[in-house]
């Protein structure tokens, strides 16, 4: 059993390729779980913090590209 915030789909993906595209960064101090697009930018799929300020900041959106 695991105990985690990420869906069952983020940590074992049905494809490789998804798996490879996927990673956790940090931007500007807040740790996100992304994934890399095809023209190489990061498209933010969860915001991993504890802080509930950090989740009213519209820049960590879900969806949200990182530039």
């Amino acid at each position: 059993m695991l105990y985690t915030p990420l869906s069952t789909t983020d940590i074992v993906p049905s494809a490789d390729a998804d798996f490879q595209k996927r990673q956790c960064v940090m931007h500007n101090g807040k740790q996100l779980y992304v994934e890399e697009m095809e023209d190489g930018q990061l498209q933010v799929l969860q915001l991993l913090s504890t802080d509930p300020n950090d989740f009213m900041n519209s820049d960590y959106l879900p969806g949200t590209i990182l530039r």
